[in-house]
């Protein structure tokens, strides 16, 4: 659930502590970008920090400045995350991988919860790149960029699902063009299968609401006006698969829902269905508000909910059409034993 202009965002994921900086009086009206660059010498090039401001990695009061150009004012605190050093490339690693398809030009895999899609702070090895350079070898190498060689779209850590990666340039670009469309006009599709906390009303419905960085956490997103400088436009499309139990209140305690993306931002699925009051299953970044309504739970159920250590999601379809050939391509994935296992649980409710 990437963004397609999202790198320099991801890169800001697992950072360091933010700098705290104030400006003084002699620096009244000066740019942004110049008054950091001598705020912190030659510890970080004036491109970079352009770049770095871009991506939101510059706040002041809680929102981000992406504008190089903007004036600061004296005594106003701006906070700055500079990533970790990364290295110069990731390196392959034996690791398992469940193939779906491949041929020349892409592989499509399930990938397993827990498994990171690339390199990033705290995450240098093991994740799907590692295996995919490992696998594929030389013929990935440097396509689509040096960190995440092959990736033109990804997964949460913890979501599970299919994924395609690119082994040829032309591929590549054909896939990245796709995926930035969201299907709108071409042939991608993506469908999610989420276990989720009661139930919408209503049997289907549209989330539209844009998305930015959550003021309160660096890593985390949420829904955030309109016109704020970091805010993307974010469409999901829900539909109510099954509703699990009755609150007593003519409502459901879960359901289970099928989400479809028409764009691709960060944690979209898990932003939005908090949002409007139905978080995921296991999700403690969003829907940590709803931890007690597992006490609700029959005996027979509660222990297996409360034990769910993921937010329940899964990429259970992609179709799209092959780079290369044009060919219509179309793959499922059945959602693994753990998401299973709780949706066995909740059809006891």
């Amino acid at each position: 659930m990437g963004d397609p202009d999202s790198e320099d965002l991801d890169r800001l994921e697992d950072e360091e502590a933010a700098k705290e900086l104030i400006v003084g009086t002699d620096a009244q009206g000066t740019r942004l970008d110049l008054w950091l660059s001598g705020q912190l010498g030659d510890a970080v090039s004036r491109s970079r920090l352009q770049a770095l401001i871009r991506a939101g990695a510059v706040t002041r009061a809680g929102s981000p400045v992406t504008e190089p150009k903007h004036r600061v004012a004296a005594g106003e605190q701006y906070a700055l995350v500079v990533p970790e050093a990364e290295p110069a490339e990731p390196l392959p690693e034996n690791l398992p991988l469940e193939i779906l398809c491949e041929d020349d030009a892409l592989i499509v895999v399930n990938k397993p919860a827990g498994l990171v899609v690339h390199p990033a702070p705290g995450n240098w090895s093991g994740t799907l790149v590692n295996a995919l350079l490992y696998h594929c070898g030389d013929t990935l190498a440097g396509i689509g960029g040096v960190r995440r060689p092959g990736i033109v779209h990804r997964l949460d850590r913890d979501t599970s699902g299919v994924m395609v990666a690119a082994k040829t340039d032309q591929a590549h670009r054909a896939l990245s063009e796709a995926f930035a469309d969201h299907g709108r006009s071409g042939d991608l599709e993506r469908a999610y299968s989420a276990l989720v906390w009661d139930a919408p009303d209503r049997w289907a419905g549209t989330v539209d609401a844009p998305l930015g960085r959550d003021p309160r956490s660096r890593t985390l997103r949420a829904v955030v006006p309109e016109g704020r400088a970091d805010a993307r436009h974010a469409v999901t499309h829900y539909q109510v698969q099954k509703r699990y139990g009755s609150d007593g209140k003519g409502g459901a305690l879960a359901a289970l829902i099928e989400c479809r993306l028409e764009t691709g931002r960060t944690h979209q699925i898990r932003v939005h269905m908090a949002h409007i009051g139905h978080p995921l299953i296991g999700d403690l970044d969003y829907g940590r508000a709803f931890r007690t309504k597992v006490n609700r739970l029959p005996d027979a159920v509660r222990p297996i909910v409360a034990a769910f250590g993921r937010q329940a999601l899964h990429a259970r379809l992609l179709a799209f059409r092959h780079p290369v050939t044009g060919e219509p391509m179309r793959f499922e994935a059945p959602p693994p034993p753990d998401m299973t296992a709780l949706t066995e649980a909740l059809n006891i409710l």
